[in-house]
């Protein structure tokens, strides 16, 4: 039997190699995989790595430690035993109530020897007695959606009426009505409507607190569709859901963490 492996996320190098150092003392048998300072990495790692836990700070460059998870959750291949979930946090009020009443594994910065060594215990007792993977996902997905759902959002601002996608000297103004849909594309946002689409500077976690949440649904990590541009919703073995929209040909992925969104009355 293969010895477990762990990946850590962190951005601070010597926290990184402390709690290296410290796994390698309290956990001899636990081979570290992989050491990455941001929650892209992170994702990139674990995914080609399949670790059996993973250590993830939550605030990185880039990614947060609960955004990386929540790719890990959506990206994860079928099958495959999920890693256990460690959050590395400063302390955070609101972290660490959701953590507690998700029963979620965390450690608090600076880490403290005697809480990692119950962690690590808590890490053991679970590996040696894994649900099925399918199970063990679920789990996590639910987990998952209630943390996100609890983390501080954007300030509220205004909604958003008109997007102005500009495009050389030309601005363009697209009612957000006529949006089908937004995805993420690298640095930029795709603005989507039945006849073409537009690219605009603005992160998804910057627009979503100017729509509004009862007409537009995040429905993955990167997408948030107009809710009355669906036209139907079918739930694929894998637990995600396959969307046809009305105007547009393509199809979207609902993801697992948001596939509660789609369900007969």
């Amino acid at each position: 039997m293969h010895p477990p492996r762990c990946l850590i996320a962190e951005d601070e190098p010597l926290l990184a190699a402390g709690l290296r150092a410290d796994l390698a003392a309290l956990w001899p048998a636990l081979e570290v995989a992989a050491v990455v300072g941001d929650g892209a990495a992170a994702v990139e790692q674990a995914l080609a790595l399949r670790p059996q836990v993973c250590f993830l700070d939550i605030r990185m460059p880039g990614s947060s430690g609960l955004e990386a998870a929540q790719a890990l959750a959506e990206d994860w291949p079928e099958g495959t035993p999920f890693p256990l979930l460690v959050f590395v946090t400063a302390y955070d009020q609101y972290a660490l109530r959701a953590f507690d009443a998700q029963a979620v594994d965390y450690l608090v910065k600076p880490l403290d020897r005697a809480r990692l060594a119950a962690c690590v215990a808590r890490l053991q007792a679970r590996l040696a007695d894994r649900q099925p993977p399918a199970q063990a996902l679920q789990q996590t997905v639910e987990q998952l959606r209630v943390l996100l759902g609890a983390a501080p959002q954007e300030p509220a601002t205004s909604r958003l009426t008109v997007i102005q996608a500009q495009t050389g000297n030309l601005v363009h103004l697209v009612p957000v009505d006529e949006v089908v849909y937004f995805e993420a594309a690298d640095k930029y946002l795709r603005v989507v409507t039945a006849e073409r689409e537009h690219l605009i500077r603005l992160s998804l976690r910057e627009l979503l607190p100017r729509l509004d949440p009862a007409a537009f649904w995040q429905v993955h990590r990167g997408t948030v569709v107009q809710a009355r541009m669906v036209a139907s919703a079918r739930r694929e073995e894998s637990g995600k859901v396959t969307l046809t929209l009305r105007q547009r040909p393509e199809k979207l992925t609902a993801s697992r963490l948001y596939a509660h969104l789609f369900k007969g009355l």
